[in-house]
C-alpha cells in the first residue's frame, strides 16, 4: 500500500471512476499526481489525465517525463491536449508539440493559435467530410472509416478544403453508388468563422437547435467542427469561473485545488481588499467626533452598508449576464445605466420608507429616521449606478467584466454609504441631539 493516502485512493478510482481520481489527483501536490499517474496503464493515465482540469493537468505533465507526456497527449482528444498545453510555457509546450506525430503536431498547432475563449480554440479538428465530385459509394466508404464520434454531419468540401455543403444520410443511403454527391448536398452551410467569440457560438446553437456546428478560416477552409454538448459544457464552466473572478478566488481553483494554489490565488486580491476596507474605515473615521455624539449611528451603519451591497450585487449580475449574452449592443451602455439608476432609486425610496418607519420606532428620533431615509436613498441609487457601470467600464477596456468586480462595487458601497449617511447625520446633528 503507498504510504501517502491520498495516492492509495487516486490509483484506485482510477480504473473504474476516472472523474473521482481526477479530483483525488488535484488535492495532491503535482509531484505526487505524476507519481501515481505514472503507475496507471496509459490508457487509464489517458482518461485519468482527460478528466483533470487543463491547469492541473499542466502541472501534473512536466513531472512525468518528455515521453510519458508525449504518450499521454496522444492518448487525450486533442483539444483537450490544447487546452491543457496552453497552461504551459511556450518552452515546454513546443517541445511536448514537436515529439508528436506529424498529423496530432499539426491539429495541435492549429488549435494552439486560437485562443480558447473563441470557435477556433472550442472545435474537434476531427471531422467527417468529402469532396465535392466523390460519388456516393466513395462517400459511404469514406463514413465507414470514420470513427462514431466523429459522426455528426458528412460535410462536402471542394479540392481547396471550402466548405461547399452538407449530406443528408438518408439520401446517401438511398442514392445510386454511382452518382455523384453534388446534386445530393445541400449549399449555404451554415457555419462559424474561427475567430468568433463562445457567446457568438452559443447564440447560434441556441437559435437553430444544431447538434453541431463547422469552423471555417477567413477563405472558407472546414477547421473543424464545434459540438453542441461541448459548447454548453464550456460555457457552463466559465460561468463558474466567472463567479469565482468576481469574488477573487482563482479561476484555476477546484474544491480540492492544493492549498498553495488557493493562496496564491486569493491572497493578493484579500489585499486588495483590506485596502479598500481600510479606505471606508478612513471615511467612518472623517465623522468620529458625530458618531462620538450619536453611538445609535454605529449600529445603523451595517444597515446602509448592507442595502447598498444587495443592490449592487443585483445590478452587477445583470449587467454580467447582459455582456456575456451579448444583450448590450453597442450604444446601449446609457440606457442601462439609466435602468439601473432609477430602479434603485425607486427600490431604494421604497425600502428606506420602510427602514425611517423602523428607527423611528426603534429610537423615537425623527431627524434620525431621516437621516437614514436620505442615506438609504443616496446609497442604493449609487450601488445601482455602480453596479452596472463597473463591469462596461472593464469590458470596454478589455478587461475581463468578471475580475473581482464585487471587490471594487463593495468598496463604493461601503464608502458612498457611510459617507451619505454620516454627511447627513452631522447636519441634522442640533435635531438629533435635541
Amino acid at each position: 500500500m503507498p504510504k501517502n493516502p491520498m495516492e492509495f485512493v487516486a490509483r484506485s478510482l482510477s480504473e473504474s471512476h476516472p472523474e473521482d481520481a481526477a479530483r483525488t489527483l488535484e488535492a495532491m501536490d503535482a509531484s505526487d499526481a505524476a507519481k501515481v499517474v505514472r503507475r496507471l496503464p496509459m490508457r487509464v493515465a489517458g482518461r485519468v489525465l482527460e478528466q483533470l482540469s487543463p491547469a492541473a493537468a499542466a502541472a501534473i505533465l512536466p513531472n512525468l517525463g518528455e515521453e510519458s507526456s508525449r504518450r499521454l497527449l496522444e492518448a487525450i482528444p486533442v483539444r483537450r491536449a490544447a487546452s491543457i498545453l496552453l497552461h504551459l510555457d511556450e518552452g515546454i509546450r513546443n517541445q511536448a508539440i514537436e515529439g508528436l506525430p506529424d498529423t496530432a503536431a499539426r491539429q495541435l498547432a492549429n488549435l494552439l493559435q486560437y485562443p480558447p475563449s473563441c470557435a477556433g480554440g472550442m472545435m474537434d479538428t476531427q471531422v467527417a467530410s468529402v469532396v465535392v465530385d466523390a460519388t456516393v459509394r466513395e462517400a459511404i466508404q469514406s463514413l465507414r472509416r470514420t470513427p462514431r464520434h466523429m459522426l455528426w454531419y458528412l460535410y462536402v468540401t471542394d479540392r481547396a478544403g471550402k466548405l461547399v455543403g452538407v449530406l443528408n444520410t438518408r439520401e446517401l443511403l438511398l442514392a445510386e453508388p454511382r452518382q455523384a454527391v453534388e446534386p445530393l448536398m445541400r449549399g449555404n452551410v451554415l457555419a462559424v468563422p474561427a475567430s468568433a467569440s463562445r457567446e457568438e457560438v452559443a447564440e447560434i446553437l441556441r437559435a437553430h437547435r444544431y447538434v453541431a456546428l463547422p469552423v471555417v478560416d477567413t477563405e472558407g477552409r472546414l477547421l473543424g467542427v464545434l459540438k453542441h454538448d461541448e459548447v454548453l459544457q464550456t460555457l457552463r464552466e466559465e460561468a463558474f469561473v466567472d463567479l469565482q473572478k468576481m469574488v477573487g478566488a482563482g479561476a484555476e481553483e477546484h474544491a480540492l485545488s492544493p492549498v498553495s494554489l488557493v493562496v496564491r490565488k486569493r491572497l493578493p486580491w484579500l489585499y486588495v481588499n483590506l485596502a479598500t476596507a481600510f479606505l471606508a474605515a478612513a471615511v467612518v473615521g472623517l465623522f468620529e467626533s458625530t458618531i462620538a455624539q450619536v453611538t445609535a449611528l454605529a449600529v445603523l451603519l451595517p444597515v446602509v452598508a448592507g442595502q447598498g451591497g444587495n443592490t449592487g450585487a443585483q445590478a452587477l449580475a445583470v449587467v454580467m449576464r447582459g455582456i456575456a449574452l451579448r444583450e448590450i449592443a453597442p450604444g446601449a451602455e446609457r440606457r442601462v445605466l439609466q435602468k439601473e439608476l432609477f430602479g434603485a432609486f425607486l427600490n431604494g425610496t421604497v425600502v428606506a420608507v420602510g427602514t425611517g418607519l423602523a428607527v423611528w420606532a426603534w429610537d423615537g428620533r425623527g431627524a434620525l429616521a431621516a437621516v437614514i431615509f436620505f442615506a438609504m436613498i443616496v446609497n442604493m441609487a449609487a450601488a445601482g449606478l455602480f453596479g452596472a457601470a463597473i463591469p462596461m467600464f472593464l469590458a470596454a477596456r478589455g478587461q475581463d467584466p468578471a475580475q473581482s468586480s464585487s471587490i471594487f462595487l463593495t468598496t463604493v458601497t461601503d464608502c458612498v454609504g457611510f459617507a451619505a449617511f454620516l454627511g447627513f447625520a452631522a447636519a441634522f446633528m442640533p435635531f438629533i441631539v435635541d
